[in-house]
């Protein structure tokens, strides 16, 4: 029989992804960043598709439960709620499993708003959120030509985790 190895990973990756449609009515949140434009997304908390995926990116590299199962849509306790609450809960599972955040790259598909005046500020916010550099921080925008998605926004994420040095205690000093 194979030996197991009990070591835990030095590095975790995850996988995330989301997708809402625009609706008229709600202001329009991408990255943890009110932007500009005549609809929002609908969802049950406020839609950020960016964050979301994000977050199940993050707690999908731990192997913990998914953003649905932790903060079920059917709960009212969510509706309209701010996303970063999720990313803040994903983070600190994330730091209780012993990892950090090395860096996150994201690609946001939709047909408008036109991310590229906006990309510096969204790269910000979430290297903000995650606790990085900006520079660790990859956003890319598509527009879904000829897949008839013009009235939604996709997010697909993926996170690298590294694992924190485990902190070891000090050898005593001998008294002389």
């Amino acid at each position: 029989m194979p030996s197991r190895n009990h070591q835990r990973p030095t590095t975790r990756i995850g996988y995330g992804f989301d997708s809402h449609e625009f609706r008229p009515g709600i202001a329009l949140k991408l990255g943890g960043i009110t932007l500009p434009h005549d609809k929002g997304l609908g969802g049950h908390s406020d839609g950020d598709v960016l964050l979301h995926a994000v977050t199940d990116a993050l707690l999908g590299a731990i192997a913990a439960p998914d953003i649905g199962a932790l903060f079920p849509p059917s709960d009212p306790k969510w509706k309209g709620a701010d996303s970063v609450i999720f990313l803040r809960e994903a983070l600190k599972r994330v730091r209780d499993a012993g990892y950090a955040v090395a860096n996150v790259d994201a690609s946001l598909i939709l047909a408008a708003p036109k991310i590229g005046p906006h990309a510096t500020a969204i790269r910000t916010r979430v290297a903000e959120l995650l606790g990085i550099q900006g520079d660790c921080v990859g956003l890319k925008a598509k527009t879904p030509e000829g897949l008839n998605l013009e009235n939604a926004a996709i997010a697909h994420v993926v996170v690298l985790l590294e694992r924190k040095p485990s902190r070891q205690a000090k050898p005593k000093r001998k008294k002389r």
